[in-house]
């Protein structure tokens, strides 16, 4: 079944979780950052100040997500969404209306557990759940959401702060998650999808349904978890720092902003090419290639002085991020099957808001003490090529 015929066939489902996912970007990092110069400004903070209250806000999210995230295995679906919608609504109005860096460290916590990694959760897990054969497909149409947030509210934010307030701005994004997000919804997602004798067969079935606490005695789970959020950490710590980037580069404000779009489409295509392959030869067979644009994009970004350098390196950037984020969502059930994927996610995706936390925050306190920020850019390289070595092992293993 090509892509047409699999979305006719789904379209409610792809819909919602797209939408969850497109929604999501409330809590990414790409979004907050746009948001960065006017932080720092307004509470006072330094880079390695904000990106510390931001790491420690994201480990706590992390902490709370790893047990959060189970719920998925044991709500039904729109309960989750009842609860999800409204708890990241709240935390968008707290980031309009603090003036404390408590308040500010707060919502934080709120955007980034409730955005990037409950309603991400909860759509990959229902991807993951409710297809086999096609879960390359369903997972790689779904993570699109991502990408057409990142195409999306960059642009708009740089225009609305043209004429609004950046508090006015978060206002608005707490009022539309209240009146517009949480209805559209809970619409498309009010069924959910059973899965069908028809469906195609995976070319890999997980030999059995793993327990949480069986997955994580084993040394294959942590190394797979190692190279899986390696994207997480190097595309935060990029996003995070983008208007230093462009300090440094001497870039014309708004760049990263304007190459989003090309990142965005970027991923677009490679998410849909990676979702085919899967489907056709598995996730576990293409582990070893998905890290190798990272590492392209990270040398080419420390390489490139002039501004489109910013267009290539994020185009590449694009391609892994599409890669990643189809294996990301396929791998743990052709693994670890579906019965109890709700709380391995849930494990995995804590890890994955726990890189993403690691990433700002230690690079933040590095350009603080004065290391290079263009050297930690290409060691971030040197560490994927690493990682990729380290996935053409864990490929082999049974």
């Amino acid at each position: 079944m090509n892509y047409g015929a699999f979305i006719l066939a789904n379209q409610r489902w792809v819909a919602g979780g797209l939408w969850l996912t497109f929604c999501s970007s409330f809590g990414q990092t790409f979004f907050i950052s746009l948001f960065g110069a006017e932080i720092r400004a307004d509470f006072g903070l330094s880079h390695g100040e904000f990106g510390g209250l931001y790491m420690l806000a994201t480990l706590a999210s992390a902490a709370t997500l790893s047990q959060l995230g189970r719920i998925v295995d044991h709500w039904r679906l729109l309960a989750t969404l009842v609860l999800v919608f409204p708890a990241l609504a709240v935390a968008g109005g707290m980031m309009a209306w603090t003036d404390t860096v408590l308040g500010l460290g707060i919502s934080l916590y709120g955007l980034r557990l409730f955005g990037q990694g409950m309603l991400t959760h909860i759509a990959s897990t229902a991807m993951g759940r409710w297809y086999s054969g096609q879960r390359g497909m369903a997972v790689s149409l779904v993570a699109m959401g991502h990408q057409l947030g990142e195409a999306v509210f960059p642009l708009c934010v740089v225009m609305l702060l043209g004429y609004f307030s950046w508090r006015s701005v978060w206002w608005g994004g707490a009022v539309l998650l209240l009146v517009l997000a949480l209805p559209v919804a809970m619409q498309l997602l009010r069924v959910p999808r059973q899965p069908r004798h028809s469906d195609p067969v995976a070319k890999r079935v997980a030999e059995r349904d793993w327990t949480r606490s069986e997955v994580v005695r084993t040394g294959r789970f942590w190394g797979l978890c190692l190279v899986v959020l390696t994207p997480a950490f190097v595309g935060t710590t990029l996003f995070f720092h983008q208007d230093y980037l462009e300090t440094l580069r001497a870039w014309p404000s708004g760049t990263f902003a304007t190459a989003f779009v090309v990142m965005a489409v970027a991923t677009i295509l490679s998410g849909l090419v990676s979702g085919v392959l899967i489907d056709r030869y598995s996730a576990v067979r293409l582990l070893p290639y998905f890290l190798l644009p990272l590492a392209l994009a990270c040398t080419s970004l420390w390489g490139f002085s002039s501004a489109l350098g910013a267009y290539v390196s994020l185009g590449i950037l694009g391609m892994s991020y599409g890669f990643s984020s189809a294996l990301f969502g396929a791998i743990w059930p052709e693994l670890y099957g579906v019965k109890h994927l709700g709380s391995i996610r849930a494990l995995v995706t804590a890890m994955m808001v726990f890189s993403s936390a690691l990433g700002p925050g230690v690079t933040g306190i590095l350009i603080d003490w004065g290391v290079s920020y263009l050297g930690l850019i290409l060691a971030m390289g040197g560490f994927c090529l690493a990682g990729s070595v380290l996935s053409a092992r864990l490929a082999r293993e049974r």
